[in-house]
């Protein structure tokens, strides 16, 4: 059998899934490894810090977002979706831009540009191809909003590299994936409420549409004047408040696989706060509260639940959680907890908490990664092809 003929690569979130497993347990511990002075820096063209945030939202975070668009695009267009050798292709670049960023600083500066920018160049290419070609038949009016987020993160990925606009680039980042999560959320969790409970949650045309555009307008916050920011932080985040209440979570919250993403969707809630208030001086955090509300406590929340579901649904099987899939939910609880709560009850401690956050993580997502292995390197169960 050819390697592109194998069934890990028939379809984007089976080789993804598992290069993003093996980014979560990693890149956390080997920065608190870093970080605490444990580990020396990456030979990298690039700080510690930035290394640590482009590895978190372009490696990690892309190995995620990618191979579920990979996978929804081509049910949203009713394709067969990109699978084999592109698959292959996509994966070997996101390998060679983790050495790159790992070892690159003493290479010449076109091949590590090459090595960094090529696997994200070509993903949102593929992926703009398939949502722009089979548009007609796209199951879904507000995917427009992906022809502006995909070829933004771009943009952020090059500002997080260039030192003087790190910061905006890290802001410009947590605007895309808010936006990702936004848009997944708004699909999916009122469909599993419908679905586990028969219930219609809240649905306002009116409301979907202005969430999704203060959180589009959002992504450039870094290049709005401080009081206005601060406003549409504030707005957007009383909108999802109110959205929220009228998606039932009185029901949500008695399952963990639910309880995480409506934890995830109050850790937006709370991340827009906490960053408005940091605009307005108002408030003092230990540790950078805002941006882990969010890496933390929204993709640790959200994306390990999601990744269950995905993983048996679309291998043939029936989307149970058992018992090994909600410790691993109750880890990254636990992590959230280690990374933003309790550094503000005893900052002291604020070393160990980033270490034992970083330990959770490295057993949440290696528990996840050994129990989506043998589903992922295997054919359907139910006879289907993808």
């Amino acid at each position: 059998m050819k390697l592109s003929a194998h069934p890990l690569w028939l379809v984007g979130f089976r080789p993804f899934f598992l290069l993003a497993c093996l980014a979560g347990l990693a890149f956390p511990l080997l920065w608190a490894l870093m970080f605490t002075g444990k580990l020396p820096a990456p030979a990298s063209p690039v700080s510690a810090l930035q290394w640590h945030a482009h590895e978190m939202f372009f490696g990690f975070g892309w190995a995620v977002l990618g191979g579920f668009l990979l996978t929804a695009t081509k049910n949203w267009g009713q394709v067969r979706g990109w699978h084999g050798p592109a698959l292959v292709g996509l994966a070997a670049a996101w390998v060679i831009e983790r050495v790159g960023m790992a070892f690159g600083a003493g290479w010449p500066p076109l091949l590590f540009w090459l090595s960094n920018l090529l696997f994200l160049a070509a993903i949102v290419a593929m992926l703009l191809w398939t949502l722009l070609r089979h548009r007609g038949q796209d199951s879904f009016a507000d995917n427009p909003f992906f022809y502006v987020v995909l070829p933004a993160f771009l943009a952020a990925k090059l500002l997080v590299l260039d030192q003087p606009h790190f910061h905006a680039g890290v802001t410009m980042a947590i605007g895309l994936y808010r936006m990702a999560f936004l848009l997944m959320l708004e699909r999916t969790l009122t469909q599993f409420m419908k679905g586990l409970f028969q219930v219609e949650v809240l649905r306002k045309p009116w409301l979907d549409g202005a969430i999704k555009l203060l959180g589009l307008a959002l992504v450039f916050q870094a290049w709005l004047p401080v009081l206005p920011a601060a406003l549409l932080l504030g707005l957007l985040a009383a909108l999802l408040a109110v959205r929220f209440v009228g998606w039932r979570p009185d029901l949500g919250f008695t399952r963990i696989d639910l309880a995480v993403m409506f934890l995830g969707y109050l850790a937006i809630v709370a991340q827009l706060l906490v960053e408005a208030a940091g605009l307005l001086g108002v408030g003092v955090w230990v540790g950078s509260v805002s941006v882990h509300l969010f890496t933390v406590g929204v993709m640790g929340l959200i994306i390990p639940a999601m990744f269950v579901r995905i993983s048996k649904g679309h291998t043939g099987r029936k989307v149970v959680f058992d018992a090994g899939d909600k410790l691993v939910l109750w880890i990254m609880l636990t992590a959230l907890v280690l990374r933003v709560v309790l550094p503000q009850l005893v900052p002291a401690a604020y070393g160990r908490w980033v270490h034992l956050s970083a330990g959770a993580w490295f057993l949440g997502f290696g528990i996840l990664g050994l129990r989506l292995l043998p589903r992922l390197i295997a054919p359907r169960i139910d006879g289907k092809e993808h």
